[in-house]
């Protein structure tokens, strides 16, 4: 994990600071990109067993729409904070 204020990396990452203000992202080592809920879940599969099971289930389409409509909520209260 690094920060999206290091100097250089969103832009490396072809990504915009309005991407990064709007979302959590991961990126993989080949350039794919992961985008809220879904970067999220990603970001767990590396955590470990335990965690990779719990991310696994974003596979599954009921999950994977209640997931992006918290994340959406709550990546808009974010600037609240």
């Amino acid at each position: 994990m690094r920060p999206s204020q290091e100097p250089g990396l969103i832009e490396r990452l072809g990504l915009s600071r309005d991407d990064v203000e709007r979302a959590a992202w991961a990126v993989e080592p080949g350039g794919k990109k992961f985008e809220g809920a879904a970067g999220i879940n990603r970001a767990m599969r590396e955590l470990g067993p335990g965690w990779a099971l719990v991310a696994a289930l974003y596979g599954a389409p009921p999950f994977r729409w209640l997931e992006n409509k918290y994340y959406a909520r709550v990546a808009r209260k974010r600037a609240w904070w």
